[in-house]
């Protein structure tokens, strides 16, 4: 559990959990990045690495490692939220690339990261890990999913919904790692509030929850208490068949207003 005070009127909470599932080995990786170099900033990760039992491990262990390094070192000034996450997408993707031509492997990695800066929150997500984020009881943006199970409209746009979404909702058409062009989506709030949430998961854990069911948790719930909540859930209906799980929760609570003081007296 992580917290964060904030000078926009609110504090940071943050929990991150995973789990093997039913699965032989654990592939996705997700952790809380705070860094001296950037005070009141925190980067929360998701990675969901594939490409069999070492080379997936590798592919998602290459993203953190990335997003580590990066993160801790001391930013330019000036220098934009979505340059950083731009970077740990790039870099992460062409380690994993030549990974694969060394190993003779094909491993890939989804990506969905968040940075929360200040009153602002930036985004980048590549595959089907998802990031929400929820606000006064409602989802106000989800991710849509690099998959082909998605459609894309002719102005390239993704939306979800179209008949071909459960036959292809495990394809990937882009991934850290992928031979052909990568895709990365980015996102942005300018305007946080205390209230706000954020949710940041691998398919493992997304795949169970209606929408509803993981405002409805998460609204109502500390990160830590939410997280324990829905990968209980989640491992429950999987029925023995669950993939990795790994999210991450990140709420804006209100800041903690100091008790009064007693008549006559003044603060120090």
């Amino acid at each position: 559990m992580s917290r964060i005070k904030k000078p926009a009127g609110f504090k940071v909470s943050a929990c991150v959990a995973d789990h093997i599932g039913d699965r032989a080995d654990q592939q996705d990786r997700v952790g809380i990045l705070t860094s001296p170099n950037r005070p009141g900033t925190l980067l929360a990760i998701v990675a969901d690495g594939m490409g069999g039992r070492s080379g997936g491990r590798m592919a998602s262990d290459q993203v953190m490692s990335t997003a580590r390094n990066l993160f801790e070192e001391r930013p330019a000034p000036g220098a934009a939220p979505r340059e950083l996450l731009r970077q740990i997408a790039s870099e992460s993707h062409a380690v994993i690339r030549l990974t694969a031509i060394a190993s003779e492997k094909e491993p890939h990695s989804t990506l969905v990261a968040l940075l929360i800066q200040r009153d602002n929150a930036s985004w980048i997500h590549v595959g089907d890990s998802r990031l929400y984020h929820f606000r006064d009881g409602k989802l106000a943006h989800k991710t849509i999913d690099h998959s082909y199970g998605s459609q894309m409209t002719p102005e390239g746009e993704l939306v979800e919904g179209g008949p071909e979404t459960d036959r292809y909702k495990n394809i990937l058409f882009s991934a850290l790692g992928i031979g052909h062009e990568l895709r990365l989506d980015y996102g942005s709030v300018d305007d946080l509030r205390a209230g706000d949430s954020f949710l940041l998961a691998s398919d493992g854990l997304w795949a169970y929850f209606t929408e509803r069911e993981l405002v409805s948790i998460i609204e109502t719930s500390t990160a830590r208490d939410g997280t324990e909540t829905l990968v209980a859930l989640a491992r429950e209906r999987a029925g023995g068949g669950g993939d990795n799980i790994s999210l991450a929760i990140v709420k804006l609570d209100e800041q903690d207003t100091p008790p009064p003081l007693p008549r006559g007296r003044t603060p120090i």
